[in-house]
Formats: C-alpha cells, structure tokens, sequence
C-alpha cells in the first residue's frame, strides 16, 4: 500500500470510528476489529481517546510498543492529547490527521524520545511544548539518537521549550514541517549521517533556526534546501553564535540550497569550519548581520546565485589567518548593505557587499547600494591569489578595494563596471585608505596588484 493510499484509508476509518462503532455492534460485526479493517492499530482499541482528562501516557506508550511489535502503524484521530515520556520503540510508526491531531506536552520529562533504533516515523501530527522545559536529558520536543533512518513529515512543532526537534548521530527526513516558537534553536542536528531537513518552515525561534554541528570536524552531507526560515532571534546574545537562519559547524559536503530566508537577527546562512559546502540560490533578506558567511578553516566553498537584499555585511569568504581558502563567489545580487549592525564592529566596519581573501574567484555579481566597498579583498597580509572579475558595483563609497599591505598576496582586478562615490578602485593597509584612485592610474599602482578593462560608469 503506498502512503496516500495509507492516509487515505486512514482517515476514512477514522471517520467510522468515530461515528459508527455501534452500529458496526448491532450488525454482528463486533467481532472484527476496526484496526483489522484499516490495517493498523487505533487510539480507540487503548482507550487513548482524544479530549480525556486522566493522563494516557501509560496507554500511550502500551499502545506504540504493541503495534511496533506487530509491525504496523498507529493511528490517532483528530483532537488532543496530553502525553508525557513517551519512548518510541523499534520500528515506531505514528500517524495523525494532519493539523488536527495535537499531542501536548504534559510536562515532568520528556514528550517523544527515541534512542538507538533503525527507523521511526512521525507524520501528520501537531506537538505542542506548552512552552515547557524538558527535562531527564531532553533537548527537543522531538528527541531522537542514534536512529539510521528518522521520518518526520507534515508534523507541526511549536512552544519548544529548548529545541523544537534535536537529532543525535540521525539519518532520515525532516520533511514539510512548520517549527514555530522554539526557545533555542527550530531544528538541532549534530554528527549527521545522510540527513535531509526540506521543505520546512522554521518561524520565530529565539536563538536559531536550522542548525547543523559536528563535535569534531568531518564528513556529514546533510541537505538544507527549499526551507522558509523567518524570524530568528539571538535572545542569549553574542555576535553571531545564536541569531542564525541557518548555522552549519564543522560539518563537510553540505549542500544548503532555494531556502527563503527573512528576518534573522544575524546571519541568512552562517558556514563555519566547513570543508566542501555549496550554498546556492538562497533568497535572504533583512539580515542583521552578515547575510551569508564561509568563515574561519574551511576549504572549498561555492556561493553563487544567491538574492541578499538588507545587511550590515553581504558575503564574507574570509579567515584566511584560521586555513579559510578555495572559493567561488559568483552570480549573486548583493543589495542595501548598510554600515550599522547589531554590535560595535572592529575595523573595517560593517557595509562590505562581498569580502573575501585566499584563493577566491569573485565573478559576475551584482553589488548595489553599499555603505563601505562594494568588493574588499584580503585584510592586512591575509589576501593571497584573488582574482575580481566582470562585476558590476553600483551606488558603493568605494567599488573595489584590496589589501597593499607588505606580504599581501596577488589581486587581480579586471573587466568590472563601478559607479562608486569615493573612487572605483582603491589599495587600503588595514582599515586605511593607502591610495588614490587606482582605476586609469600611470604611476603608484601597487606592487601585488593587476588591473585592466575596468570602467566607470
């Protein structure tokens, strides 16, 4: 049976028994079961029955263990639940009528937690944390460990008191879930194995959204795509450790992909220490901070296609003093980039559409209305084979700039077009302009620089 088919007789039976258990009596059909007739187990056969008062945890939890036992699944018709520690066994497979069946966090515990199994599956359900804390070792309202292949499609978290869904050392989907008001962080996963977080909506949590860490740094290729993240706050504070839309760590192989992002309190897409990512075609607008960040020692990022509209800082490839080298940064548009951000930054400030600084092509973007450079490459002697090519930069205080500092490496700046209001092209040494402008120059062009067919407009 295939899974519409599944829901579809589902909800049918769900209708019946709701409706019609004693006719189904007086007919002498008492004798078989509803459960029987849909293929799966009910709420209805454990006495787990939507609206009850007394606390159905132990039925709950009864009722999970003998289907899994079984191999079938279970079925909860629309209406609410009030359940505490519920332990998913092997093989869990839990159904609701989507939108309409809400299991509510009792408290004292835990909700929903599964440790060490090889599949569960969570779908068309509505989890409601009451804004309570988890406790006995829970970080999310979902918890689960260990599990090879975790299934959570159109399910509904939201009132997480810490995560809305914390993933340890899982594989699997989350799938079209909408994950609303977490105290920390939407979606927590770390040491994934071949993890795809899709199709979801992330809104208002306090500290993060979709979060993605390694506790040392390696292969993870987890999938974030076609997510809409919106709202993310940094309620415990800092400079960019919470306040991320999407904050990947350690992680390699990461494809972060068409995700709509408004809203965060810093970073669109926060990439730190990590090998081998691709983040492309994302839509962030209203960054606090940074709207897209490959930072510290990663190897080989791909930016390319992405919409930045509002930042205090548009793309930053940098940290070449930490190993960050190896990127393309190409085709974006980068627009209204403003100079004030949500702390007192260090020099050069905020207002950088693109910043990048060891061995980086950055080609074919669209920079418009930037506080300080449209394009900055390298900081101080950290710049090292950057070439700067066929961009447009437009309504910047300076388009293009690069470090002239003694030891920095080679730039190569060719074929842009910039219309700048402070010079098109100029060497700085730190956070001081060391140039005139360099665009037409005859003499003074500095010594690690090459420029051609630049033009103003």
């Amino acid at each position: 049976m295939d899974r519409r088919q599944f829901l579809t007789r589902f909800g049918t039976a769900a209708a019946a028994a709701m409706t019609a258990p004693a006719a189904l009596a007086e007919n002498g059909t008492a004798g078989i079961e509803l459960a029987d007739l849909r293929g799966s187990v009910s709420a209805l056969d454990y006495q787990v029955r939507p609206g009850a008062v007394d606390d159905q945890s132990a039925r709950f939890q009864r009722m999970l263990d003998d289907a899994a036992q079984r191999g079938v699944p279970v079925f909860l018709p629309a209406g609410l639940y009030v359940i505490s520690n519920i332990k998913l066994p092997e093989g869990a497979s839990l159904h609701g009528v989507p939108g309409r069946t809400q299991l509510v966090y009792g408290g004292n515990g835990h909700l929903i937690a599964g440790n060490d199994l090889a599949r569960v599956t969570l779908a068309g359900l509505t989890l409601d944390g009451a804004n309570r804390v988890t406790r006995n070792g829970a970080e999310g309202l979902i918890d689960l460990r260990g599990v090879v292949d975790a299934r959570i499609d159109d399910v509904i978290v939201r009132g997480a008191g810490q995560d809305g869904i914390y993933l340890e050392r899982c594989g699997g989907r989350i799938e079209r879930c909408t994950i609303t008001g977490a105290a920390r962080f939407g979606v927590y996963a770390v040491e994934s194995a071949g993890l795809s977080i899709i199709g979801n909506r992330v809104k208002s949590c306090a500290n993060g959204g979709i979060i993605v860490h390694r506790w040392t740094e390696g292969h993870d290729g987890t999938i974030i795509a076609r997510n809409r993240i919106e709202g993310t706050g940094a309620g415990h504070g800092g400079t960019g450790q919470w306040g991320n839309a999407i904050n990947v760590f350690r992680t390699d192989d990461v494809l972060i992909a068409g995700n709509r992002i408004e809203g965060s309190a810093f970073s669109a897409i926060r990439a730190n220490s990590a090998r081998n990512i691709q983040i492309t075609g994302n839509n962030c607008r209203a960054s606090g901070e940074t709207a897209i960040y490959s930072e510290f020692s990663f190897e080989n990022a791909v930016v390319s296609a992405n919409v930045i509209d509002g930042a205090a800082s548009g793309i930053s490839v940098t940290n070449f003093d930490h190993g960050g080298r190896a990127a393309t940064v190409s085709g974006n548009i980068v627009r209204n980039i403003v100079a004030t951000g949500p702390y007192a930054a260090e020099p050069p400030g905020f207002g950088i559409g693109i910043a990048v600084e060891a061995d980086t092509a950055v080609t074919g973007n669209m920079i418009e209305g930037v506080a300080l450079y449209g394009i900055n490459a390298g900081w101080g002697r950290h710049l090292r084979d950057c070439v700067i090519g066929q961009n447009v930069v437009r309504n910047a205080h300076i388009g293009i700039a690069f470090s002239t500092v003694e030891g920095a490496g080679q730039v190569l700046v060719s074929n842009n077009l910039i219309d700048a209001r402070n010079g098109a092209i100029r060497g700085h040494r730190w956070a001081e302009i060391a140039t005139g402008e360099l665009l037409g120059a005859r003499r003074g062009m500095p010594a690690n620089a090459v420029l051609a067919n630049n033009r103003t407009v």
